[in-house]
């Protein structure tokens, strides 16, 4: 079976690439993914693959049923939407969407498991079981897709076991996968604080209630919450990354100060104390200087949670696939991924594939206006992922 799922994914090949090109020049923002919806369909339209759309607005899910006796269910997952980023590449597939770009590999995730979906249509006669194909829109942007498409039913009627997701890493060569077995990547959410005070003339503070030395002393203090507060064996992250006034000059002070920031851990119920403490010191801080904050916390993705012992099966099926010195550990991430909402639900594993080469200066990581990828690795995404779901399914 591994000898065959390899050969079709060399077959294979060069339409994924191709497919991922188009994916990558038409690229469309979070919760807007309509034409890419259906380019994916019209794939699965062509080739007879069951499927079902409008799933959280542009979602698709497909479904390929082995021949073989067997009522098991799994699913793989790959997510459709671009970032509001410029394209910088010089290459023949940039992106044609101006201030909309695939620098995040959603182009290849969504290839990746049409290819992936190809690779086992061909084969299903040799395996029993369903395997589920969701094509998932908006990870980028909250309360992101897979959150939407589980509140729809994606994890009933059929019911899957576990989840699989991969997604693209340019700190790794091509050729190679990482895994982490465990809390995986970080919960986030936003916060956004504005920080009312009274405006009036630079020179006459002693008259006024200056917000923007209240947000000073609000963005060092709560720093003191992930310091003093939180465990030193959870990580947590508290930053602040934008800061702007309702007016104010060189010789104004103004009325009001917004500040924007995020919060990650890996525990929920240091999530939820955090959350309480950023409001309730925010509030003090400010009132203490003659100010008042409003804090709005917009809670997001949970922490990815990788099942130990399908993440052992994985990485069991992977180094049978490509070598154990191409499958290495990987640390836990401070970043999140809205695949982290299937993992609280059912065990999951969220690999991540090898994108880089060092040689070719592919090397820009993902968000950037820059990044690409060494498309060889559209052989391995695809086969491997056809040869962990059979594994899978066998367990």
């Amino acid at each position: 079976m591994k000898k065959e799922i390899k050969h079709l994914a060399s077959k294979y090949y060069k339409e994924v690439v191709l497919m991922r090109r188009y994916l990558h020049e038409n690229p469309e923002l979070s919760f807007e993914e309509k034409n890419t919806a259906k380019f994916v369909s019209s794939i699965l339209k062509k080739n007879k693959i069951s499927h079902t759309k409008n799933w959280a607005g542009h979602g698709i899910v497909a479904q390929i049923k082995g021949r073989r006796a067997s009522k098991k269910v799994i699913a793989l997952r790959g997510d459709m939407d671009a970032l509001p980023i410029t394209e910088k590449n010089k290459v023949s597939y940039k992106s044609k969407n101006i201030g909309v770009m695939h620098a995040c590999g959603h182009d290849v995730h969504t290839s990746s498991l049409l290819g992936t979906a190809l690779i086992l249509n061909d084969i299903k006669e040799q395996f029993g079981g369903t395997i589920k194909f969701i094509f998932q829109p908006g990870e980028e942007k909250l309360p992101g897709g897979a959150s939407i498409m589980i509140k729809e039913g994606v994890l009933k009627n059929p019911k899957p076991a576990l989840i699989l997701g991969q997604h693209v890493h340019p700190p790794l060569e091509v050729g190679k996968i990482g895994i982490c077995e465990g809390k995986y990547m970080a919960s986030a959410d936003e916060i956004y604080m504005t920080v009312k005070g009274k405006g009036g003339h630079g020179a006459l503070p002693h008259d006024c209630i200056d917000p923007i030395a209240i947000s000073g002393q609000l963005i060092t203090g709560l720093q003191q919450i992930v310091s003093r507060f939180g465990n030193p064996n959870i990580p947590s992250v508290l930053t602040f990354g934008k800061i702007f006034s309702d007016g104010g000059a060189t010789n104004i002070i103004p009325n009001a100060v917004n500040i924007h920031g995020t919060f990650r851990t890996m525990d929920e119920k240091w999530r939820k104390k955090a959350h309480n403490l950023i409001r309730k010191q925010a509030k003090g801080i400010a009132k203490s200087f003659g100010g008042d904050c409003i804090v709005d916390i917009k809670v997001g993705y949970p922490c990815l949670y990788n099942n130990e012992d399908l993440t052992e099966q994985i990485r069991g099926a992977a180094i049978e696939y490509i070598g154990a010195k191409n499958v290495v550990g990987l640390p836990q991430r401070m970043s999140s991924e809205d695949f982290a909402f299937y993992s609280q639900k059912i065990p999951a594993c969220f690999y991540r594939l090898g994108t880089g080469n060092k040689k070719k200066g592919i090397t820009s990581p993902v968000h950037t206006d820059t990044f690409d990828i060494d498309e060889r690795a559209l052989q391995l995404s695809t086969g491997m992922m056809a040869y962990l779901a059979l594994k899978a399914l066998d367990s």
